[in-house]
């Protein structure tokens, strides 16, 4: 290089807003100046419906249908009959603005229990809420067990779920949803969000019973009140529809005390409601599972019992 001269650079620097513009991408906007809704982000929209019906060699699966994020499996122990079918969220969870469809049509001699891979956990919504709609249909001489495991709602999320339940004559039907706030082991407390929980029940097309279960940011902090929760914070409900209703009901209250939870069960409009209430999930979860198992065999052989995929 000649005496006097200087090397320039090898690179232009650019700054942030022309390297932008050269990439062609969009300008970040400034915190503060833009608020984000849960519909700016991508949702789940899932769907899944199956159809099954009795035959000789057992029940048999009719029809499926599902979409993502949700998927049904049908585990099976050898060559025997389908027996149970599992849930699948592959989204890891349900966040503000999802839409999830079940579908479950037993039709006359089937014979079926449908449970949840694994514990639903709804997550912090910015304004949206998670909207999960469940619809069980039995029809004459079906035998239909609704066991999910539960469902875990977190520090301000926002959840709306209903249950939509069509029965016929001669069928019979064992229905179950759960609700934990918090992680306890996690010390986690919920202090604010949105719940709505309700059931639908139609006997030969008609409504015979309805239930609601709402919580609100408002609501929270008086959970402890021996009105409203009494600072238990796993709470279930549990619907029973089949023969010999008087019975059955006498033999629940007698199994109750030794369930270990707040327990109650009734009979209104030709079903058995149970409400469960325990401190945590883990008082809630081995109460179930003896109600279960002292409850299936009362009813006899079918899918009224702890379902698999509960112990793994």
């Amino acid at each position: 290089m000649p005496p006097g001269q200087s090397c320039g650079p090898m690179f232009d620097a650019m700054s942030p807003p022309d390297l932008t513009n050269e990439l062609g991408l969009s300008p970040v906007p400034e915190v503060g100046t833009v608020r984000l809704s849960d519909k700016d982000l991508q949702r789940a929209d899932g769907c899944a419906r199956i159809m099954l019906r009795g035959s000789e060699s057992g029940t048999r699966i009719e029809d499926i249908f599902e979409r993502s994020p949700i998927r049904v499996m049908f585990p099976r122990t050898g060559h025997r009959a389908v027996e149970e079918a599992v849930l699948i969220n592959t989204a890891g969870g349900v966040a503000g603005g999802d839409r999830l469809e079940l579908c479950v049509t037993a039709l006359p001699g089937a014979s079926i229990a449908v449970t949840s891979q694994a514990a639903e956990k709804v997550y912090r919504a910015l304004n949206e809420p998670a909207r999960v709609a469940t619809r069980l249909k039995a029809r004459e001489s079906a035998r239909l067990a609704w066991l999910p495991q539960e469902t875990i709602v977190f520090n301000w999320a926002r959840l709306h779920r209903t249950t939509e339940i069509e029965l016929f004559r001669g069928a019979e039907l064992l229905a179950l949803e759960w609700l934990v706030l918090g992680r306890a082991a996690h010390g986690e407390v919920v202090i604010g969000g949105n719940i709505t929980d309700s059931w639908r029940v139609k006997r030969d097309g008609r409504l015979t019973w309805a239930d609601n279960f709402r919580i609100t940011d408002e609501i929270f902090p008086h959970l402890h009140r021996k009105a409203l929760l009494s600072d238990r914070h796993a709470i279930a409900t549990l619907l029973y529809f089949g023969p010999h209703l008087d019975k059955r009901l006498e033999f629940l209250r007698e199994i109750i005390p030794s369930l270990g939870c707040n327990c109650a069960a009734t009979l209104v409009s030709g079903l058995i409601v149970v409400r469960f209430a325990a401190k945590e999930s883990s008082d809630l979860k081995p109460a179930l599972r003896s109600f279960l198992e002292q409850f299936g065999p009362e009813i006899g052989s079918g899918p009224f019992r702890v379902p698999k995929m509960w112990s793994c």
